[in-house]
């Protein structure tokens, strides 16, 4: 299983995570801060739990891009 948590409020909307997962992450016309699709958001952090291996690497990129350090990746 893979879970990643994205801290929204402290996004500065570079647009990295988007490039680098576009299947996890999409950009608000809104507020222009990045958006975890499909999350759960409790305090603050917006969280998803998912059984597709396949987004483990490009969500690991985006971490890793994340200039802010927003982002958290990881298998469990």
């Amino acid at each position: 299983m893979v879970v990643i948590t994205l801290q929204r409020n402290k996004c500065i909307g570079c647009n990295y995570c988007v490039e680098l997962a576009p299947s996890q992450f999409q950009m608000s016309k809104k507020d222009g801060k990045t958006v975890l699709l499909h999350a759960i958001e409790k305090k603050g952090f917006y969280t998803i739990k998912s059984f597709d291996e396949s987004i483990f690497e490009p969500s690991l990129e985006a971490k890793k891009a994340c200039p802010v350090k927003i982002i958290e990746v990881k298998q469990v």
